[in-house]
């Protein structure tokens, strides 16, 4: 990238980001605290931004500056996605909103791919499930909140625009063209063994994990559809599952599109540390890639292998 052009494609990064102008006029107001034609000027480069509000712009919206200006310090950046998912701050909700946004273009690119290597149930999966969600924000809760971990599961709340960029984000990956699962073998027995834990010290009731059984089993179903296909049911787009025969020590994803190229590595339970740079985010594509060395792929292959095991994350689910 040439250095006398790097203003220009901070102006486009920011067009991508808020493709509407209207929106992105009242997003930079909102955070630049200026007037209506003040952020006009800038967006017509009558008036260019300034330094420290480039610098603000760029870290709130993630903008590696040193990608656009061309220069490389040889220095990976990545970002902590936080999230109060009971009482998120404005800005945090902004970002969610942002981030799920952005996924909007699946459903009308053609080159999209996104991979996910876990060993908890994988969230493009499982967010269709309102209280398995629930029980892992939960569980996040309890693990990490410093004021409400003492919380019943009944009294974890999440707000109704969490939850519609829940759904907002499910409508989203699921048109993605190529998908890519590396599964944990015990991946249901873990989430198992959670709720027997939270059952045991009365934070989960009878009912509560019967309503969780019901879905787990429902899910099950959703994936063992899935592999059967090879594709979401809801777009049939390719869905590739794996089940990994080397235990899944950390979740590790990617999507790579057109207009999108990402990295991330799932920390904390539910946070994801992110990072934008290109060459990191194919290094990831590269090594990521490699577990299927390890890996058996159950979709629409080795009926044996997916019939066992799915038979086992029955087994675990029943014995609830």
């Amino acid at each position: 990238m040439e250095n006398n052009n790097w203003y220009d494609v901070f102006l486009e990064n920011l067009f991508e980001i808020f493709p509407k102008k209207a929106q992105l006029t009242q997003e930079l107001m909102t955070l630049l605290c200026l007037e209506r034609e003040a952020v006009y000027r800038r967006l017509r480069n009558d008036v260019v931004f300034h330094a420290h509000e480039v610098i603000k712009i760029a870290s709130t919206w993630n903008i590696s500056l040193d990608e656009m200006i061309g220069i490389n310090f040889g220095k990976v950046p990545f970002q902590m996605y936080p999230l109060n998912y009971l009482n998120p701050t404005k800005k945090e909700f902004s970002n969610l909103l942002r981030r799920v946004k952005a996924l909007d273009h699946l459903l009308t690119t053609e080159n999209s791919e996104y991979m996910d290597i876990t060993n908890r149930l994988p969230r493009p999966l499982s967010i269709g499930f309102p209280s398995i969600y629930r029980f892992l924000i939960f569980k996040w809760v309890y693990q990490y909140s410093r004021n409400e971990s003492h919380k019943q599961f009944s009294m974890i709340q999440v707000p109704d625009n969490i939850f519609k960029e829940f759904g907002h984000y499910k409508r989203n990956i699921v048109h993605v063209k190529n998908t890519h699962f590396i599964l944990n073998q015990n991946i249901f027995e873990s989430f198992v063994h959670s709720i027997k834990y939270f059952q045991s010290i009365l934070l989960v009731t009878e009912e509560e994990k019967e309503l969780l059984k019901k879905e787990l089993f429902e899910l099950i179903d959703y994936m063992s559809e899935i592999a059967d296909k090879g594709y979401y049911p809801e777009t049939q787009n390719k869905v590739n599952l794996y089940v990994s025969k080397i235990n899944i020590d950390t979740n590790y994803s990617y999507i790579y599109t057109d207009k999108m190229k990402s990295c991330r590595v799932h920390a904390f339970g539910q946070y994801d540390i992110a990072s934008f740079n290109l060459e990191m985010i194919e290094n990831f594509m590269i090594w990521m890639n490699l577990k299927k060395k390890a890996s058996i792929q159950i979709s629409e292959a080795n009926e044996r292998s997916r019939i066992e095991f799915f038979v086992e994350q029955r087994k675990a689910v029943e014995s609830l």
